[in-house]
């Protein structure tokens, strides 16, 4: 299994950059992991990953607890199936993908800012392997 973090949008903020990169770098300890930003126009996210389940994140989306966030990767991995990961752009999602999404996933009913989104979703995506892992972060 591997795990990809996507975004769309100019990740500007270097502090937001830092964490986000540093909860990869931890995740990358037990699964592959990969971020990075993509152009919807340049990148068939559903060409490239055809097998893989697709989260993305929206509003509308499911609130999930920690504990359901990491059963997404045991059954992943079950499966051994990806799991890519999607954070829109200011506008959201691009036309289309939502429906296309395996599971739509809501951080919360309040925005954040997307560099905050992607450092709160490589966290649990951490969170996630180090309890799968019996790891003592999740402590």
């Amino acid at each position: 299994m591997k795990v990809f973090l996507y975004y769309i949008g100019k990740a500007k903020d270097p502090h937001a950059n830092a964490l986000a990169a540093d909860f990869v770098e931890r995740t990358s300890r037990f699964v592959s992991t990969e971020m990075r930003e993509i152009h919807p126009e340049r990148f068939d996210i559903f060409g490239k990953h055809a097998a893989a389940r697709k989260v993305f994140l929206d509003p509308a989306g499911k609130i999930v607890s920690s504990a359901d966030f990491a059963l997404l990767f045991s059954r992943a991995a079950m499966e051994g199936r990806d799991v890519v990961f999607l954070i829109g752009g200011h506008d959201g999602l691009p036309a289309g993908w939502r429906q296309r999404a395996d599971q739509l996933v809501s951080m919360s009913p309040m925005t954040f800012p997307h560099e905050l989104a992607r450092v709160m979703l490589a966290e649990q995506i951490y969170r996630a392997q180090c309890t799968l892992n019996h790891h003592p972060y999740v402590r």
